[in-house]
């Protein structure tokens, strides 16, 4: 018989339970609907581990918007070191992620946490906290306006695709993704 008090600890697997588990619930009932003691019952921890790990439901939340930052920082950087064009890198790397990330079958609470963060400040701060590092660690490659306008674009078509926009209208993902990878190469230029 295997309770609480005889498991070993393993703060760091708990911990990553939690996270993994809130995600996959946000992506099913949204985060409206997520509840503390679904996550600790999907986690298979009681609502006090939960509460040792994330104090509250909000450092909860943002603890998955976190980890999904950490997450893509990793592909980001997988991006930048398979690139030998360094002007332009992080754009283009940016770019790839949220159109890759679009085109994915998987279920991913990105999409809930895009739009909590609209409402939510602390949602907000971290992804703005997250942008600005990004943008100050690649100002020397990155900073051109056409690159600033690129980086606009694709947060556009994360949004279109956010609000489901009609598919009939949507322009081939693939074919706009080129299209944005293209206007960094030649970041001064004016689009055609």
């Amino acid at each position: 018989m295997t309770s609480a008090h005889e498991r070993k600890k393993q703060p760091e697997q708990v911990r990553r339970r939690l996270l993994d588990c809130a995600a996959s619930l946000a992506v099913e009932t949204g985060l409206a609907s997520l509840t503390i003691q679904a996550v600790a019952d999907a986690a298979d921890v009681t609502k006090g581990g939960l509460f040792h790990h994330f104090a509250s439901k909000e450092k909860l939340i943002e603890g998955v918007f976190t980890d999904l930052l950490d997450k893509l920082d990793a592909e980001i950087d997988a991006i930048l070191a398979a690139d030998p064009v360094v002007p332009g890198r992080f754009t283009r790397a940016y770019v790839d992620s949220a159109i890759r990330l679009m085109e994915s079958k998987a279920p991913s609470p990105w999409g809930a946490l895009s739009i909590s963060m609209m409402t939510d400040p602390a949602l907000r701060r971290l992804w703005s906290d997250w942008y600005r590092a990004r943008l100050a660690r690649h100002a020397d490659t990155d900073s051109a306006p056409m690159l600033e306008i690129v980086r606009y674009a694709a947060d556009g078509i994360w949004l279109s695709d956010l609000c489901d926009m009609d598919p009939a209208l949507r322009m081939d993902r693939a074919v706009l993704r080129d299209r944005l990878i293209r206007m960094t190469t030649e970041p001064e230029r004016s689009p055609a």
